[in-house]
């Protein structure tokens, strides 16, 4: 089975919208994030700055010792809930869902799958869970939550979109 880690970038861009459930339908019982993303995500919500989800159905793992070390030499190039997220798709042979551009590269360096938002979004449409139009909306409200992404339609990415 292949799995999915998620960062703090993917997750709350679907809390800002209210649709975590988007991510479910598309990664179900494949996602995972890392014990200390939920703690961030959790803290955002405490904070006010992202609103309260139910993401109970989403697995979270405190990384093993061997996925701690690992995380340790990536903490000089990318943040501790990004390097926890890299270390875990790296030893579980997962691949990494972030909108970190250091953690991506970091993540194509190492040889991760790495996608993200826009590749969800696509996805969504692609798998007919939402229309192009439904995932334009959401693609919008992202950006007016502070999600920076060069493009304003998901038919930009050049993809058969549904």
């Amino acid at each position: 089975m292949t799995c999915h880690v998620l960062d703090t970038t993917v997750l709350s861009n679907f809390a800002h919208v209210q649709r975590p459930d988007l991510l479910y339908r598309i990664l179900g019982s494949t996602a995972i994030t890392a014990a200390n993303v939920m703690a961030e995500l959790r803290m955002g919500e405490v904070r006010g700055l992202v609103p309260r989800c139910d993401w109970r159905w989403l697995a979270v793992v405190k990384p093993e010792p061997e996925e701690e070390r690992l995380a340790n030499a990536f903490r000089d190039r990318v943040d501790a809930g990004e390097a926890e997220c890299l270390a875990m798709a790296i030893l579980r042979h997962c691949s990494l869902l972030t909108d970190d551009f250091a953690a991506r590269r970091l993540a194509a360096e190492q040889g991760v799958p790495v996608s993200g938002t826009l590749g969800l979004l696509a996805r969504l449409v692609q798998v007919q869970h939402l229309s192009l139009a439904q995932a334009d909306q959401l693609l919008a409200d992202m950006r007016s939550h502070g999600y920076r992404v060069p493009i304003r339609s998901l038919a930009e990415l050049g993809l058969e979109l549904g």
